[in-house]
């Protein structure tokens, strides 16, 4: 895994756009993202019993397994957004990168790869792409029934209950 802050160029998302500013993770979990490395499938299954996760599926994103939807997919991942629910995320194969908004709203880029579980807390405003490989493949884990409806931001958005609990759940500068 490696975090640093996102250098904002328009090149293609799927680029690494690595700044070389690295954040730290303690600078991650300010923000109330957790970051973990497992070897091991049972690793996850311990995280999972110990947070309540009950249950999971898989996804690959790849041309191959999406198809024709393919690039209008990544694109709509890399739509920034917010979930109600943690979105929580263990790469079984592949890379790829989810952008997370820092306290003062600039991109923090995570680049992940096999191993590599993230949580994201209900609230924080993200995007996802895979990288210029194309590929990954993903443990997608969840408190109740699986589901993924993001809420594009949008100043009535910044108004959801659970953005504002996200938010004052921030420590103050």
């Amino acid at each position: 895994m490696k975090v640093y802050e996102y250098d904002n160029s328009t090149e293609d998302q799927r680029e690494d756009h690595d700044s070389g500013a690295v954040v730290s993770e303690a600078a991650l979990n300010e923000i109330g993202v957790l970051a973990y490395h497992f070897d091991s499938v049972d690793d996850v299954n311990a995280l999972a019993a110990e947070r309540g996760y009950k249950n999971r599926d898989e996804v690959t994103i790849s041309p191959s397994a999406l198809g024709d939807i393919y690039e209008d997919k990544v694109k709509a991942f890399f739509h920034e957004h917010l979930h109600e629910d943690e979105e929580i995320r263990y790469i079984l194969d592949g890379e790829g990168f989810f952008d997370v908004r820092s306290k003062d709203d600039s991109w923090v880029r995570i680049r992940l790869s096999k191993g590599d579980l993230i949580i994201l807390p209900a609230g924080i405003y993200h995007r996802f792409t895979t990288d210029k490989n194309n590929y990954i493949k993903a443990m997608r884990l969840f408190q109740e029934d699986p589901k993924w409806t993001p809420l594009n931001r949008d100043p009535l958005v910044d108004e959801n209950a659970y953005r504002k609990a996200y938010i004052n759940s921030l420590p103050l500068a």
